[in-house]
């Protein structure tokens, strides 16, 4: 096909392939009408550069543009969608992070008002996870003075919590 008669060609269905295309670009929004028309002409003269027996040109065309609309959405879409929505190994919101660091804070601060013994015991049931009879056993300590220590510091805390509040 020569140059001229491509032009002539192109001209005739230039105004159809635009309204393809921007029809697409209501739905997508990003890439420009005449973009993707240009990009069709393109790779319907690099076909006929290589001699493809093209029929209907404006069917072939039409085919071209829609495809690559497709493309096009394809590409987008399937960026944003793995950026959005894949879980990354070790990643965490930074709402989460932030939350926990100030919950860190938070129990930091309010273990500073108890007493080393309240201290002792809270984290010997809380994080250790030990029972009342096993920390007697560690600290060798009766378990009522335990339970007792361990009740006055979640009241303390409690309290605390309120004026923070």
């Amino acid at each position: 096909m020569k140059k001229e008669e491509f032009d002539i060609l192109t001209k005739k269905i230039r105004p159809k392939l635009l309204s393809i295309a921007r029809k697409f670009i209501a739905i997508e929004g990003d890439i420009e009408a005449e973009d993707i028309v240009q990009e069709t002409f393109l790779t319907l003269w690099e076909l006929a550069e290589q001699n493809h027996p093209i029929k209907d040109i404006e069917s072939f065309s039409v085919k071209i543009i829609k495809n690559i609309c497709i493309s096009h959405y394809r590409k987008v879409h399937l960026n944003s969608y793995s950026l959005m929505h894949d879980n990354y190994i070790g990643g965490t919101e930074a709402t989460v992070l932030t939350d926990n660091e100030d919950l860190r804070t938070i129990k930091r601060s309010i273990y500073r008002s108890l007493t080393d013994t309240q201290r002792k015991y809270l984290y010997l049931r809380n994080d250790r996870e030990m029972s009342l009879d096993e920390i007697a056993q560690l600290t060798r300590k009766p378990k009522t003075s335990i339970k007792s220590t361990l009740s006055s510091a979640r009241k303390k805390m409690l309290e605390l919590i309120k004026k923070q509040l």
